[in-house]
């Protein structure tokens, strides 16, 4: 059965392996040979793009998703054959800035920054290039990947783990990442009630039996509140020297009427409304071409992105789960129980020091010969932020910390007017709750206590 998309090139590869070629060139006095058609339209998980609309819709669709500087240029190349210069006519390529690749992998981005989905898959994600890039994304809270080549989702999975300064910084919110092995024309209940599904140079793999069936299980299965589907425009391959299709895997290329006929009769079929753009600008003097890539934008007529309805299905698991990860967040307790008592004993620290200070300050009022210079930090670096004037007025506002013999405390309610911890926590009880078993609670459990004096805080005296 014919799967999901699995590129033989990998274009930031290839782009290593053709600079390398030019600096080689370069070292033996001759001109590289030039690639650029090939390297730029390979098929590449994440890669988006789409062809421009004879209609008004699309037109207007362009302008709002217009990618800045995504423009093509000629270049002319001469050839190398057989490690000796050929004085042969040089060749005409075209060059994308940025690679289209790069202009299709923004394109799906500023949809995630215009519509914050929480769930979103990519089927026929090949190297994962584009979920890297989405799990970034504060609003994704399920991330997933679906693609027929087993070994390339093994091969790729740990780039999308966490890094250590994402335990150190948590999200807001979970995240879930995970990689399935299978088909897009096979039904996985796990993919249902998405908010954003993305198709990215997929469809042109599929052969006529599998393309039958893709509209029925994406759009009529699935039934996600979005889909982006991307494809070469051929009506631009003419300016490509020497070709026909642009991967040998490829089963068809599509005219710009070609596809707009196919995702119009899909989109009615299966209650969506479809608008048509694009990515990689024509040179100038060919706009007659459209896009390099063609892309329709599918949304649910009958559906809000933030509440996709679930196809009341049975559960079906028929995709392999070759890798998953969890990201840490504030959502997980020991997570928040974490952030939260190391952003409290920071907190605390400066309000001691600042305390001190404040003391020794009275102590040279009352005593002026008491005490030389006072090196310890200054009032505004102890501070440890810059607050807006509410933020100001809540702090003033609170319990100010007090000290009990050489014990320094500090009211909860006094710790919960600074920014960074009220955002982890607004509520006294939650706070303690948190860290009663980190820290040392007043008998009443109204306030941190701690030493007003530690043996390497900076004493005047010792000098």
């Amino acid at each position: 059965m014919a799967g999901l998309r699995t590129p033989s090139e990998d274009p930031e590869g290839a782009e290593r392996r053709r600079d390398a070629q030019g600096q080689r060139a370069a070292r033996c006095g001759r001109p590289a040979r030039c690639g650029e058609q090939r390297v730029e339209q390979r098929g590449c998980a994440g890669v988006r793009g789409g062809a421009s609309s004879s209609t008004g819709l699309g037109g207007a669709l362009s302008q709002r998703f217009a990618f800045p500087g995504g423009n093509a240029s000629y270049c002319w190349c001469n050839s190398v054959a057989g490690g000796n210069f050929e004085d042969v006519t040089p060749e005409k390529v075209i060059r994308f800035n940025p690679p289209l690749y790069k202009q299709r992998y923004q394109f799906v981005r500023d949809l995630v920054d215009r519509h914050e989905p929480k769930k979103v898959a990519d089927l026929g994600c090949g190297d994962t290039k584009l979920l890297k890039l989405l799990k970034i994304y504060p609003c994704i809270q399920l991330l997933v990947g679906v693609d027929i080549n087993e070994e390339k989702l093994h091969s790729n999975g740990h780039y999308l783990s966490p890094y250590l300064g994402e335990f150190v910084k948590p999200r807001d919110r979970d995240l879930t990442v995970t990689l399935y092995h299978g088909s897009v024309v096979e039904r996985d209940s796990r993919l249902l009630g998405f908010d954003l599904i993305t198709c990215i140079e997929l469809i042109e793999h599929l052969d006529s039996d599998d393309l039958a069936r893709f509209p029925e299980v994406v759009f009529g299965y699935l039934s996600p509140a979005m889909i982006v589907i991307s494809t070469p425009n051929a009506e631009f391959n003419p300016l490509f020297p020497t070709v026909t299709l642009r991967d040998a895997d490829h089963k068809f290329e599509w005219s710009r009427m070609e596809f707009q006929t196919w995702a119009s009769q899909v989109a009615d079929r299966y209650n969506y409304h479809v608008e048509f753009t694009g990515v990689g600008t024509p040179p100038a003097g060919s706009e007659h071409v459209g896009y390099c890539t063609q892309i329709g934008v599918f949304r649910k007529n009958s559906g809000k992105l933030a509440e996709p309805s679930v196809s009341q299905q049975p559960d079906q698991h028929v995709y392999k789960a070759v890798y998953t990860t969890s990201y840490p967040s504030l959502q997980q307790e020991k997570v928040l129980k974490f952030v939260l008592v190391g952003e409290l004993l920071i907190q605390v620290d400066r309000l001691r020091l600042r305390h001190q200070r404040m003391l020794r300050e009275q102590e040279k009022e009352q005593d002026p010969k008491a005490g030389g210079m006072d090196f310890s930090p200054a009032p505004h670096l102890l501070l440890g932020a810059v607050f807006t004037e509410a933020e100001k007025a809540r702090i003033e506002n609170s319990p100010k910390p007090f000290c009990e013999g050489e014990k320094f405390c500090i009211p909860l309610q006094r710790l919960l007017a600074y920014p960074k911890l009220h955002r982890l926590c607004a509520d006294e009880e939650r706070m303690r709750c948190l860290i009663a078993d980190s820290v040392c609670l007043s008998s009443d459990g109204s306030a941190v206590v701690v030493d007003l004096h530690n043996s390497w805080d900076y004493r005047p005296e010792d000098n």
